[in-house]
């Protein structure tokens, strides 16, 4: 098909996972603003009510990690919302340090939440789409899913791998009239990157995000980079020669990663160990 079926969000039903701040809020504010009914989950569902009530949306407890968790959450979503026509898997998790160093909890948890979230949903809204002949699925993967950064392997790894799903299912999916893409971000000033010094890739705020997902849905567009330099440079960076572009890391001290030190990171570490040991004691 080299033309998708006309999509408009006014009236649309939109539901966003981690929509109860940063990327996925703002997803939510862009898309409300548009005239869309937008469904909110979170695991957090007061954050989840707080972003409702602010748009005019419905809120929803949604576990990603959670086959179960997740269908409900479009069960409850499609009841309040009707049929589904766009989703937008957002929910992440960020581990950072050493790869021997990271618990095996939580390099469980990351591909969980990162990796089979999006698996989860894709595969829960994918047949109403499909019988419908329209749709669309925007997975929020990352940079990081192009060029890979020591002291974020785990993180790499999660958004690889949602980076060649997305790509998949589009091209399985293209013929029916359902449209799948990525968002790319580079580091975003939200909580995830929290205490990262990801100097020189630079910080960009969720709206910037929320804007690019907002575009996913008009363009259809396979894959869109935030900022779209960065985005050349990581395709640039895959051509290169590993001797220069192992001169290139050394200069911009991409190593980073392996060594944040700060409050805003310590917060950070500890909120995903609670995660992670609520799910391991459930």
């Amino acid at each position: 098909m080299s033309k998708y079926p006309d999509l408009d969000l006014d009236g649309a039903h939109v539901a966003i996972t981690g929509a109860g701040q940063g990327i996925g809020r703002a997803s939510a504010e862009r898309m409300a603003a548009l005239g869309a009914r937008v469904s909110i989950g979170d695991l957090d569902l007061e954050a989840a009510k707080r972003t409702a009530a602010d748009i005019g949306g419905t809120a929803h407890h949604l576990d990603v990690a959670d086959q179960a968790s997740f269908a409900a959450f479009l069960g409850d979503a499609e009841q309040a919302n009707g049929p589904l026509a766009v989703l937008v898997n957002n929910a992440g998790i960020m581990p950072n340090g050493g790869f021997l160093d990271l618990s095996d909890a939580l390099n469980r948890a990351t591909m969980e939440v990162n990796v089979f979230g999006v698996v989860h949903g894709m595969r829960l809204a994918l047949p109403g789409m499909l019988e419908r002949g329209r749709g669309h699925i925007v997975n929020v993967a990352s940079l990081a899913g192009k060029f890979p950064v020591p002291g974020l392997a785990i993180y790499n790894a999660s958004k690889f791998a949602v980076v060649g799903l997305t790509a998949a299912t589009r091209l399985e999916c293209a013929p029916h009239g359902v449209s799948v893409s990525a968002v790319l971000p580079s580091a975003v000033d939200t909580a995830l990157a929290s205490g990262l010094d990801m100097r020189p890739i630079p910080k960009v705020k969720p709206g910037r995000i929320a804007d690019a997902v907002v575009d996913s849905v008009r363009t259809r567009a396979a894959e869109i980079a935030v900022p779209g330099y960065v985005g050349a440079l990581a395709t640039l960076a895959a051509v290169t020669p590993e001797p220069a572009l192992n001169a290139f890391r050394r200069l911009v001290r991409d190593d980073r990663a392996l060594r944040p030190d700060s409050p805003e990171r310590d917060g950070y570490r500890a909120r995903l160990h609670q995660d992670t040991q609520r799910e391991e004691n459930a």
